[in-house]
């Protein structure tokens, strides 16, 4: 079927990129990124997430591991793939490129970004990240028995308001939060919740007349394409794989107003 504009309760991935990323979601609703830095419990939390229900194998063309796994609630399917653990998503490395690829052309519906919660300030480089390229995002505050041994309070509903996507307190090891991370998935896989992400607006000293001129032709040329900015900065940057998505015109094809799903 194809998504339009107003199907906010519609499945935002894009079926055609996943298949080719070695995703098969015949028999699911929805897909669903679990992202994070390295040692923040991110594998836990896929194991809580999924118990018994998954597997393993390589992604295509590469020999970095992939755990795939799945969950129901409320009647509907989910599939998970947890993602390399990495620190950003500058394409620096094949598991930054992996992880970076994913969330980029998959468009999973919902991405999980996991942090550890009493190391919070280094884990949001890749969260801020993870906003500049998708709209659909939660945080999992994980290790958060960790951050109050450290006597670390986390305001999770003001940090929730200033990013702009539901967070959730947790402690995987021992299912603390996982019934809440659920259900935040699930509303804003559904569109019961409507992320506005935080974008970052610094200006780059020389370099934000080239970024504004950029992103004005990517908005005249892909009106529909919803990060532009980011867009901008990684052809500046000389990004092989997001300069040939421009050149093939299938950059303009990351948009949930036109993704067709099976």
């Amino acid at each position: 079927m194809t998504v339009s504009s107003n199907c906010v309760n519609c499945p935002a991935h894009n079926s055609a990129n996943l298949v080719r990323l070695g995703i098969d979601m015949s028999n699911f609703d929805y897909v669903v990124a679990l992202a994070g830095n390295p040692n923040t419990g991110k594998s836990t939390v896929f194991n809580s997430l999924t118990g018994l229900r998954q597997h393993t194998g390589n992604w295509p063309g590469k020999t970095v591991g992939r755990a795939e796994g799945a969950f129901q609630y409320n009647e509907k399917r989910y599939k998970i793939v947890d993602l390399p653990g990495t620190y950003s998503l500058l394409s620096t490395s094949t598991d930054e490129e992996i992880a970076r690829d994913f969330i980029l052309f998959g468009q999973p519906d919902v991405t999980i970004i996991v942090v550890d919660a009493s190391r919070l300030e280094r884990n949001l480089n890749l969260t801020l990240q993870v906003l500049e390229i998708t709209d659909r995002a939660v945080l999992c505050l994980n290790l958060i028995d960790e951050a109050k041994r450290h006597h670390i309070t986390i305001d999770d509903r003001l940090l929730s308001k200033k990013l702009g996507i539901p967070v959730i307190p947790a402690t995987a090891r021992q299912n603390v939060g996982i019934p809440e991370l659920i259900k935040a998935v699930h509303s804003v896989a559904s569109g019961e919740y409507i992320c506005n992400p935080y974008k970052m607006k610094s200006q780059i000293k020389n370099v934000s007349h080239a970024v504004d001129d950029l992103e004005q032709k990517l908005k005249t040329e892909f009106p529909n394409l919803a990060n532009t900015r980011w867009i901008a900065l990684r052809l500046l940057e000389g990004d092989q794989r997001v300069t040939d998505a421009v050149k093939s015109s299938e950059i303009g094809n990351l948009t949930p107003a036109e993704t067709e799903n099976a």
